[in-house]
């Protein structure tokens, strides 16, 4: 199994708790990762949990950190002219930030499902494939 994981996701590592929405399946994805699944991520990916995480849990957001880097360094990360190309496509296609469209087009280009905690972007992207909200994920 390969996954591209948005930060909408990861985040949830970091904050689970009975009031956010499908943190116990993001622990599990998570779980799933750390026994063989395959990570593909884009460029920006280290770079947008970072912030997210400085943003909502300044206290702690250097040791999350952390914990997310050793995880991403066992999977890849893909800066493809291919995966670009199609970023931009789906962008300007769906009308939406590249930045999200730039993980969708990763999974798509690498073989790879995207899973999203992000509804907006679903709603707009699953027509396309290569995609899953958290909560419909299966194991």
């Amino acid at each position: 199994m390969i996954l591209t994981l948005d930060a909408s996701v990861v985040i949830k590592w970091h904050i689970a708790s009975p009031d956010e929405l499908d943190s116990e399946q993001a622990l599990l994805l998570l779980d799933s990762i750390l026994n063989g699944a395959k990570l593909v991520e884009p460029p920006h990916a280290l770079t947008e949990v970072a912030a997210v995480l400085s943003r909502i849990m300044s206290d702690r957001a250097d040791a999350c950190f952390d914990e997310v880097e050793r995880i991403f360094a066992n999977g890849r990360i893909m800066a493809s002219s291919a995966a670009y190309r199609r970023a931009i496509e789906l962008s300007v296609n769906l009308e939406h930030h590249l930045f999200d469209t730039l993980y969708h087009a990763v999974a798509i280009e690498s073989g790879a499902t995207l899973v999203t905690a992000d509804e907006r972007y679903y709603g707009k992207a699953a027509h396309l494939g290569s995609i899953v909200l958290l909560e419909n994920f299966g194991f």
